[in-house]
C-alpha cells in the first residue's frame, strides 16, 4: 500500500556533537550556515545549510540525556551529504585546508542533482560530512520527461 502523503523533502536533520558553542561556530565557519533556533532547555540550537534546518544536539550536555543515543538502540548515519556550488574546487579544498580539515576521500559520484565531486571529512565530533559539488552531468535515469 502506498502512503497517502506525497514526499516533499527533508525538513530537518539533528546531529549529535560536543559543546554546543563549538559545533555552531564549526557548522556557520567550516559549511557557511546561518543561525537557526536556540533551544537551551534541551541543549540544542539550530543552523541553516540553505534551505535544510540542522539540530545541533549537545550530547555532554546533562538537559540531553534523556534522548541521548546507546549502543543497544543502533542510532546511526553513515554521513550527511552537503550540496554546494558556486567555487571551484581548489577554493573549497583551500577553505577546508586553512581550518586543518584533512579530506578523507575525493571521488566522482551520483547524488540527487546528478553525477559530480564529492569530498569527505569528519567533523570534530566524529560525523562524516560529505560536501557534494555540482554535477558533471544528470543522471541520464534521473531525466524526467513529459509525456
Amino acid at each position: 500500500m502506498a502512503p497517502p502523503f506525497v514526499p516533499s523533502g527533508i525538513d530537518h536533520l539533528v546531529i549529535w556533537v560536543g559543546y554546543l558553542e563549538k559545533a555552531r561556530a564549526w557548522y556557520q565557519t567550516i559549511l557557511g550556515c546561518r543561525p537557526g533556533y536556540d533551544y537551551p532547555d534541551l541543549a540544542m540550537a539550530h543552523v541553516w545549510y540553505g534551505p535544510v534546518l540542522i539540530g545541533l544536539w549537545d550530547v555532554n550536555d546533562s538537559r540531553s540525556a534523556y534522548a541521548a543515543p546507546t549502543q543497544q538502540e543502533g542510532e546511526n548515519v553513515h554521513h550527511i551529504a552537503f550540496a554546494w556550488h558556486g567555487a571551484a574546487e581548489e577554493d573549497v579544498r583551500r577553505h577546508l585546508q586553512y581550518y586543518g580539515i584533512k579530506i578523507l576521500k575525493r571521488l566522482r559520484q551520483v547524488g540527487s542533482r546528478g553525477f559530480g565531486l564529492s569530498l569527505y571529512f569528519k567533523d570534530p565530533w566524529d560525523n562524516l560530512i560529505e560536501l557534494k559539488g555540482p554535477p558533471d552531468y544528470q543522471d541520464p535515469s534521473d531525466i524526467q520527461t513529459e509525456l
